[in-house]
């Protein structure tokens, strides 16, 4: 499969009409996602009918968008017109359907994006495995019998399959970046704020992002590029006007200040986790090293807020259904509402000075790298897994490296790494917050090396 760009080309130019490339994508989930279960709904009836118009807008000479009948899909908690939006949920099955897109469904969609259909999940984005009780595990392609990752599993695999070019996800602790480098692609978390949430299902209303999944660094950029700008439909959508990143993702990287994040970045993982950050360092001929301090601590604290805002948000369920939850996220739904006053005051205030030591860093350096998860992906229903000697719980580890860096909003990108004959890893090019510009510079210059890319997988 082509990338998104290449085929929105093909079909502007006559080469391949969109109607074509939409039931092809239609014919491969078809026939590939009852071993994968990325798709909780495919939409073919109105992807089918916004193809035959892009189409239309062609022959008459109009340009309907950059994205011009690339076929996508979206995490279920994205509202979809006419569909009801599971966010992962049994409860949320008894909703009525949503009147309107999400903002960045329509983002895409005026760009001329096909959406294909919604996708599976953790339930309530509460979770790093994608193994829901209600609609079944999600697949890694990679390995049928190991883990896709989550929250956003069922989007980062629809990709790694080469079933859609391009999805949406959404992250609070890690959400985008573990699937992604579970499952060997791109996979974007910008600056909080940055991107719309509207007609999303929040988990935890200050740490939660929306981003791209793709197989290219020019798909993460121009899906960024179109997603940007206000949106009064979301009270927290940054008011910055947007910076395009497709005029300057190519440009040289010499004068960018990379380093290697040491210390706790460096701990808890597998040789091969840290050995994929050294690969990307080598490549770009990195050798400076930085601290980010009280990295143990930040995670620690997202924990607190985030179960805490999540409980109050999920509450009344959690009183009048609570045996319609799925037991795991019931009882850390449970836990969150038990948290003292006092631990969610405390977290915040540390959230603050930990924000201010971050941006001290970043006054000396421009781009960190650190290892996405410490593991490669684990096996479906595992449980635990040993890291330094220590047998720990897989699923909140899986977020080790991630939650850091989502507790102050920093822009993230995942890069996957190429391993021949290995499961995949990734690696975090992290910035500052609303430098990602500098991020998906470095990522295409590591792409044009041939240290990172995100082939299709179809040994399934």
């Amino acid at each position: 499969m082509n990338d998104a760009v290449s085929i929105a080309a093909d079909i502007r130019e006559g080469k391949v009409s969109a109607v074509e490339v939409t039931k092809a994508a239609l014919a491969r989930i078809a026939a590939r996602d009852h071993q994968l279960n990325c798709f909780t709904a495919v939409t073919a009836e109105t992807a089918l009918t916004d193809a035959a118009r892009i189409d239309r807008e062609i022959a008459q000479g109009n340009n309907p968008g950059t994205l011009a009948g690339v076929p996508f899909a979206v995490k279920n908690l994205f509202d979809i017109a006419g569909l009801t939006t599971l966010a992962g949920s049994k409860i949320n099955a008894e909703n009525p359907a949503a009147a309107q897109d999400a903002t960045a469904v329509a983002k895409l969609k005026q760009a001329g994006a096909v959406l294909v259909g919604a996708l599976n999940m953790d339930e309530y984005a509460y979770g790093f495995v994608t193994e829901n009780s209600h609609y079944g595990a999600t697949h890694n392609p990679h390995d049928l019998q190991r883990v896709a990752g989550g929250s956003s599993g069922g989007s980062a695999a629809a990709v790694a399959a080469g079933l859609v070019p391009l999805t949406l996800g959404s992250d609070t602790n890690g959400s985008i970046r573990v699937p992604a480098a579970l499952c060997g692609v791109f996979g974007f978390k910008p600056t909080y704020g940055r991107l719309s949430r509207a007609g999303v299902a929040l988990f935890s209303s200050s740490f939660d992002h929306i981003g791209p999944f793709a197989r290219s660094v020019q798909d993460i950029a121009t899906v960024f590029d179109v997603l940007q700008g206000e949106d009064d439909r979301d009270p927290i959508c940054t008011k910055r006007p947007p910076d395009l990143v497709l005029p300057q993702f190519k440009q040289d990287i010499s004068g960018i200040r990379i380093a290697i994040a040491s210390d706790y970045f460096t701990k808890g993982a597998e040789p091969e986790a840290l050995a994929a950050v050294q690969k990307v360092a080598d490549a770009i001929e990195v050798t400076e090293y930085v601290t980010i301090p009280e990295a143990n601590r930040a995670r620690a604290a997202a924990f607190v807020i985030t179960a805490s805002e999540g409980a109050n948000l999920h509450l009344d369920k959690l009183r009048s259904h609570p045996q319609d939850f799925d037991s795991a996220t019931r009882d850390r739904f449970l836990a969150g509402a038990l948290i003292p006053s006092s631990w969610y005051l405390q977290a915040q205030r540390f959230r603050k000075w930990y924000r201010d030591r971050v941006r001290e860093v970043f006054q000396n350096v421009d781009v960190i790298l650190a290892p996405t998860t410490p593991i490669s992906a684990p096996l479906i229903g595992q449980q635990t897994m040993i890291l330094d000697g220590e047998e720990i719980l897989v699923r909140p580890h899986l977020g080790l490296f991630t939650q850091p860096l989502s507790f102050i909003g920093l822009p993230v990108l995942s890069v996957p790494i190429q391993r021949p004959n290995a499961l995949p890893l990734g690696v975090q090019l992290i910035a500052a917050p609303y430098n990602e510009a500098l991020i998906l510079r470095v990522a295409a210059a590591l792409e044009a090396k041939g240290v990172v890319s995100a082939p299709v997988i179809f040994n399934y």
